[in-house]
């Protein structure tokens, strides 16, 4: 009877946490709404902070314009609202957020897009555990800012320089850190992730809306992330000035220093390899095999058999994060135009699930 009652307890206990997290966790995401909302006006000490690492962001990183940042703010407002974390928990079953045996998990986080490395934190954080945190130097001022104001949160943080004395690791990286973390780290329980990029498939009967929200796709965060789409498969008979046309919303991403180099260089060596390629003043697009691309540039390819497509992008599956277009491929992680940078909670980096390995460390 005596241990029946203190499990019953402990058990107690575990779920009162998990409540504080979740709620803290949801209160930022008001937080973050409300910020949003009165921005560039401030009414508190934690909106002041926040707004002055925003407008900070682009002299820390040339990449981070405060647009780009402000659109990364609003998606995490969106994930951490009530309706999202709840059908997110709502997807495991009874008990798997209240670890009986917290862990210290290391996370080293990528800088490549404004609070890459914030889910892997939610996570960690959700499951009870102690994250042990490597930012990146690229992006080391906007999440301690975030969480100022959430001391349930913190209280299961340690910002570090190096990873010692940890029970496990998540890593985010390039492939040739990967190797690096592998050697490092592969004695412990680990998710090491590598490079990644997304495609998208058109059938040729796309909207001119639709092509408009697959530029979202392509530009947003200037290309640097591993859902932003760097290869197009298209029809024989399509006409990439429909692309073209749809894509001049964004035109101002060469304004940026850093893009518009990248764009420059690429389309110089282009020039003076004399390789063909197609541009409009802000993207090149070049009839390529590749997925990866570099800044600036979108690979195409055009198809006449879409299900020729399909099996290349299955055989290619440990290379991609997403794909825009045919949602109907339940086989591969299918998104809607306009939606690869707007992931949901669950729909997880390389199509590794975090909670369930993070409720798995004993």
């Amino acid at each position: 009877m005596l241990f029946y009652l203190c499990t019953k307890v402990t058990t107690t206990h575990r779920m009162q946490k998990f409540n504080k997290r979740f709620e803290e966790w949801k209160s930022l995401g008001t937080q973050l709404s409300d910020f949003l909302a009165v921005q560039p006006e401030v009414n508190t000490a934690w909106q002041e902070e926040l707004l002055k690492k925003v407008n900070m962001a682009v002299h820390h990183n040339g990449w981070f314009e405060k647009s780009q940042v402000l659109h990364a703010l609003r998606e995490w407002s969106n994930a951490l609202s009530d309706s999202s974390l709840s059908e997110w928990i709502s997807r495991y079953p009874d008990g798997t957020f209240e670890t009986e045996s917290p862990k210290r998990v290391g996370i080293v986080m990528a800088g490549n897009i404004p609070l890459v490395g914030l889910h892997d934190l939610l996570t960690v954080s959700l499951t009870g555990h102690t994250a042990v945190v490597k930012m990146s130097g690229d992006d080391n001022q906007l999440i301690p800012a975030l969480l100022a104001n959430s001391p349930e949160i913190t209280s299961g943080i340690e910002w570090a320089e190096r990873l010692n004395s940890i029970d496990a690791v998540i890593a985010t990286g390039s492939d040739n850190t990967a190797r690096y973390f592998e050697h490092y780290f592969g004695k412990y329980p680990n998710i090491i992730r590598k490079n990644r990029k997304s495609a998208a498939v058109l059938k040729g009967d796309e909207s001119e809306e639709t092509l408009v929200a697959l530029g979202e796709d392509v530009f947003r965060y200037f290309g640097m992330g591993c859902r932003s789409v760097s290869k197009i498969y298209i029809p024989e008979d399509f006409e990439l000035d429909r692309i073209f046309g749809a894509w001049m919303p964004h035109q101002d991403v060469v304004q940026n220093n850093k893009y518009g180099n990248n764009y420059d260089y690429h389309r110089a060596i282009l020039l003076l390899d004399r390789k063909p390629f197609l541009e409009n003043g802000f993207v090149i697009m070049r009839e390529h095999e590749h997925l990866s691309t570099p800044v600036g540039t979108v690979h195409y390819e055009r198809y006449s058999d879409i299900n020729a497509v399909h099996n290349q992008l299955v055989q290619a599956a440990d290379s991609i994060q997403c794909i825009v277009g045919p949602t109907e491929w339940a086989d591969l992680p299918t998104v809607g135009f306009g939606e690869s940078q707007s992931p949901k909670l669950w729909e997880y980096a390389d199509g590794i699930d975090t909670v369930s390995f993070l409720s798995k460390l004993h």
